[in-house]
């Protein structure tokens, strides 16, 4: 069964329609039989560039196993971060239940 979608309101500016959305479902405003799924194959990520401090024995340790995986140390070491944080959501969500 298909249900008529409202029709979206005009803002006055971009706080307008953030308050507005806050409060309304989208999905009364879009027809969901008309959406296609989008595809990005050009996207990066948004980078950030941080300092951190780390012990010499860790950073020469952290270029010695990047070394032998034939990678920079600054992307093992974001892949061990990653690891690190998605070990720990699912420790928390599995603590959390």
């Amino acid at each position: 069964m298909k249900t008529k979608s409202k029709k979206r309101p005009q803002f006055k500016n971009e706080d307008a329609e953030r308050e507005f959305w806050a409060s309304h479902s989208p999905l009364d405003y879009f027809d969901t039989a008309e959406l296609k799924r989008a595809t990005f194959p050009n996207l990066k990520p948004s980078l950030k560039s941080i300092s951190i401090r780390l012990p010499e024995d860790m950073l020469d340790e952290l270029k010695v196993l990047a070394n032998k995986r034939d990678v920079p140390y600054q992307s093992l070491a974001k892949l061990y971060l990653s690891w690190g944080i998605h070990s720990e959501r699912r420790r928390s969500k599995a603590t959390h239940k």
